[in-house]
């Protein structure tokens, strides 16, 4: 992933992802080429470290048996995002174990996930909302 052209251009990189697939942390240093015109972190760049990864966990968790997509984001600004910015990913168990069950029973479900994004102080600086959508094949 971190030689993905898209993560590449705008400075994205992969930190970490656990060996069982239920967490990535994921990182962005501000550089010339991902500022915007007032020199804090371009919003399209911050929406596309959010973009992928809650999918591929899923995909990993699941197996072979089951679609998984990234549908829709929405993103709200809270502050300006200057330096290193970190996006964490997580699931658990309990909510792949969810998955199964509810799409055994519906056929197919869309599920909202929350997810922040924060600079090296832990502030948040923005909030997004990611509907990931799962169905078997």
């Amino acid at each position: 992933m971190n030689f993905y052209p898209p993560y590449v251009g705008a400075g994205i990189r992969v930190k970490h992802i656990s060996p069982d697939f239920l967490r990535a942390e994921i990182e962005m240093k501000l550089r010339w080429w991902n500022k915007n015109l007032v020199g804090t972190h371009f919003g399209g760049s911050l929406m596309s470290m959010s973009d992928p990864f809650f999918m591929l966990l899923l995909v990993q968790k699941l197996g072979r048996n089951y679609i998984v997509w990234d549908k829709a984001s929405s993103i709200k600004f809270r502050k300006p995002a200057t330096g290193k910015v970190t996006c964490v990913f997580q699931i658990t168990e309990e909510f792949v174990d969810q998955v199964k069950a509810d799409v055994e029973i519906l056929g197919k479900k869309d599920y909202v996930l929350p997810l922040t994004i924060t600079n090296e102080a832990g502030e948040t600086v923005c909030e997004l909302e990611k509907t990931i959508y799962v169905r078997k094949k």
